[in-house]
């Protein structure tokens, strides 16, 4: 069985304490949301971001990524405004049934986003 989000209605916590997880990594305000850097920003929360209908995160993205995922499943992954451009990924995480956020999925795609910016002796962590 896979561990859904415990509460859709403040995944905040949860997805700080990945992103904190991981070496060497900060958090900031960045565009009035809580951001995690590695040297550059690679997550940002978005909460209902101009309007979008839900809480979610952006976060970098192995090429190709954003498109498999937004093809694969809609409802749950997205192309973000301003840097779904450059490839970076939304990930609803509000969502509930099927449609939950799951913590593996979370964890790994976090991962994927922190390696895509992290410094090489820290991308293979």
């Amino acid at each position: 069985m896979t561990a859904r989000h415990p509460d859709p209605a403040d995944p905040l916590p949860w997805l700080r304490e990945i992103c904190l997880s991981l070496p060497e990594v900060t958090e900031k305000i960045s565009h009035g949301s809580p951001s995690w850097f590695v040297k550059r920003m690679f997550v940002s929360y978005a909460e209902h971001h101009h309007g979008h209908p839900h809480i979610a995160f952006w976060c970098a993205a192995p090429p190709g990524v954003q498109e498999e995922l937004v093809a694969e499943d809609p409802a749950r992954f997205f192309r973000p405004a301003y840097v779904g451009h450059r490839g970076w990924l939304g990930v609803v995480l509000d969502g509930t049934g099927e449609q939950a956020a799951d913590r593996d999925e979370i964890t790994e795609i976090v991962t994927d986003a922190y390696r895509q910016v992290a410094p090489t002796r820290l991308a293979g962590a």
